[in-house]
């Protein structure tokens, strides 16, 4: 069974605070995110809201692929999420089929 490997970006909302993940189970992970489960930076900022992921097949590639955007500008990150996800929207809702 391919296993597939989840980069993400987290908003507290529209051009909000972000924060950057890495997962292999896109759908639990946001959820620990949006309880609160978690202690730490998303709680403390109530950074909740999916706004950008994407796949990779190994899980260094997607490890790779946190570290790299974690050194970008924050204009970068916007213009990543904006070029994918305009409105900014949570995607959350649709991936879990709500």
């Amino acid at each position: 069974m391919d296993r597939e490997f989840y980069v993400y970006m987290l908003s507290s909302g529209y051009y909000g605070t972000l924060y950057i993940g890495v997962t292999g189970d896109l759908l639990y992970r946001v959820r620990q995110h949006r309880s609160a489960e978690i202690p730490g930076f998303t709680e403390k900022y109530k950074v909740d809201r999916l706004v950008w992921y994407e796949t990779h097949q190994y899980v260094r590639d997607a490890i790779m692929r946190e570290k790299h955007l974690k050194h970008w500008n924050r204009a970068w990150k916007i213009e990543l999420i904006n070029k994918s996800n305009p409105r900014w929207a949570d995607l959350y809702p649709a991936l879990a089929g709500e």
